[in-house]
């Protein structure tokens, strides 16, 4: 995954010990550099950056002008980098992922692109997810037909956890983690991101018993988790594969395959 940057700075120097210091991360591209807050929100409404490293004190538009200035689109990451210290708490209710003083410290600098990684990859599976969603809601009407009253929440209408009475013992299993699950006769495997374990109980019956928003068939023996599909992987004749969070693929059917080529491209 790249991370395609706007470094913006008054400072020329500053500019070029920030490159110098990111080259040591591969995935993360500089694509353009900007001197003023104006230059900023030009450049961040045309190029649409994933991050950007923004200076705080500048002449004209300052860090925070630039902020307030790209709000009508949806915004990048921001990293506030400046040298002064009393500007933090401000950053921060900005919704900054970090804030750097200078010069900048590596280590620093490298736990902040780790939460720049993990928000982005957090933003991108929402996405997926959402699209997916909505390509699969067409192909299951069954599933839509179950969902919540627009007044009555949907938490109220599905259970948030499972007892799941495996090997001698009880699990008590957030849907949430929940990955994927496989249909086997009369009974299911629910898998985690850690564990898997056996459920006595038909898909038919569990699927009544979990949000069809977030939980969707995609093959006559299986369910996932959308919020757990990280990409959609066309295969051949027209096949394709749901890669979910644990690198796990699973086979979208292919009463499935018309509308889910439709998301991949």
């Amino acid at each position: 995954m790249t991370i395609r940057t706007i470094l913006v700075d008054d400072e020329k120097l500053a500019i070029q010990g920030l490159m110098l210091r990111l080259q040591a991360f591969p995935d993360v591209e500089i694509i353009d550099t900007c001197s003023n807050g104006r230059e900023a929100i030009r450049k961040i409404k045309t190029e649409k950056p994933d991050l950007v490293f923004l200076d705080i004190q500048m002449p004209g538009f300052d860090g925070f002008s630039v902020v307030k200035g790209v709000m009508e689109i949806e915004p990048p990451l921001i990293v506030f980098v400046t040298a002064y210290q009393e500007h933090a708490v401000r950053a921060f209710e900005a919704n900054a992922v970090n804030y750097l003083m200078k010069p900048v410290d590596e280590d620093k600098l490298a736990d902040t692109l780790e939460r720049v990684r993990l928000r982005l990859a957090e933003k991108r599976s929402a996405e997926e997810a959402e699209k997916l969603k909505n390509v699969l809601a067409e192909v299951a009407p069954d599933a839509m037909e179950a969902m919540p009253d627009e007044g009555e929440p949907a938490a109220a209408r599905y259970e948030r956890l499972i007892n799941i009475k495996d090997k001698g013992q009880i699990f008590r299993v957030d849907v949430d983690s929940i990955e994927r699950i496989e249909a086997a006769g009369d009974y299911m495997v629910i898998y985690t991101a850690d564990n898997s374990l056996i459920l006595r109980e038909t898909m038919k019956d569990l699927e009544r018993r979990l949000d069809p928003r977030v939980f969707q068939r995609v093959h006559r023996s299986w369910i996932v988790n959308l919020n757990q599909v990280r990409q959609v992987k066309p295969h051949t004749n027209g096949e394709c594969f749901l890669v979910l969070e644990s690198g796990a693929d699973v086979k979208v059917s292919r009463s499935y395959r018309d509308v889910v080529a439709r998301f991949v491209h």
